[in-house]
């Protein structure tokens, strides 16, 4: 017995028939999906999320696709609409090498090496033997932060500080900063390209600085201020190490004498706006 495209069922062929040549920017895969909301056609969820949030469409219609309730698909070669299954029951196509019947999820590049993590509820990418679920931050992360990464709860179940974009089941890469708080990595790329090296969320620095602040030590001991200056005192809040200090002030910048970062800000005793010029010293 042969398909319709004269390929046995039973072959291993109809693994790879006319594989990468159906789906959408965001998945290669063999078949559609029928919203269940909507009850649209769509290539993949992020396509009906794309054009049901868009600008064009009216504010009281927008909506994101109910992924888990996801009961039919539409083979790309036969247009057959069926139950969600791997495989097409009329010609027979796999509709997606790496399928998950959990997340109703089709892929055909498997290169990817897609996994289900029951902890997240949704599938992975990046092999997982090479990931572990952090139980408090409740997302997956890669086994060489397992011993060194500072849990933050629910770390991934917000909106990325930046963009804006939820961050727990998105496409694009994540970046985990030293406080432990979450970033798409191309939005960090983009705050190191301007010169912003602090977290958005709580202000710690995102890297060393150390070079830096020599820089500025250098800086300060050749920019002496107005004798009316010289023995005024402002406290600082670090936000590094979270310490509360009195020091001189100074019209460049102020050093945590705790752990010598000058990542602070003013808190009391002068012009606030002065607080804080590490930011201008790295143009």
């Amino acid at each position: 017995m042969e398909t319709g495209f004269g390929i046995s069922p039973d072959s291993d062929s109809m693994l790879d028939f006319r594989s990468g040549e159906f789906g959408c920017s965001h998945y290669r895969r063999r078949c559609k999906i029928r919203a269940p909301c909507c009850g649209e056609i769509f290539d993949c969820r992020h396509c009906h999320n794309e054009a049901k949030n868009s600008l064009e469409t009216d504010p009281v219609d927008r909506h994101d696709i109910p992924r888990q309730e996801i009961i039919k698909v539409i083979c790309s070669l036969c247009d057959t609409e069926q139950d969600v299954v791997q495989n097409c029951i009329n010609c027979g196509v796999c509709m997606g090498k790496y399928f998950c019947a959990k997340c109703k999820f089709f892929d055909d590049d498997v290169l990817k090496m897609q996994y289900h993590c029951n902890e997240c509820g949704l599938c992975r990418t990046g092999g997982e033997e090479n990931f572990f679920h952090c139980n408090k931050c409740g997302c997956c992360y890669s086994k060489m932060m397992k011993d060194t990464h500072r849990c933050v709860e629910r770390a991934m179940h917000h909106n990325c500080p930046v963009c804006f974009e939820f961050l727990f089941d998105t496409t694009k890469e994540i970046s985990v900063l030293p406080c432990g708080h979450t970033i798409h990595l191309g939005c960090l790329k983009d705050m190191e390209q301007h010169f912003r090296y602090s977290c958005p969320v709580c202000s710690k620095s995102i890297c060393d600085l150390s070079n830096l602040w020599k820089k500025l030590d250098q800086e300060i001991a050749s920019t002496p201020m107005p004798a009316m200056y010289q023995n005024k005192m402002v406290w600082i809040l670090c936000n590094d190490c979270g310490e509360t200090s009195q020091v001189h002030f100074h019209i460049v910048a102020h050093k945590c004498i705790r752990c010598n970062s000058y990542n602070t800000r003013q808190t009391q005793g002068g012009p606030s706006s002065c607080s804080t010029g590490f930011a201008d010293m790295v143009r």
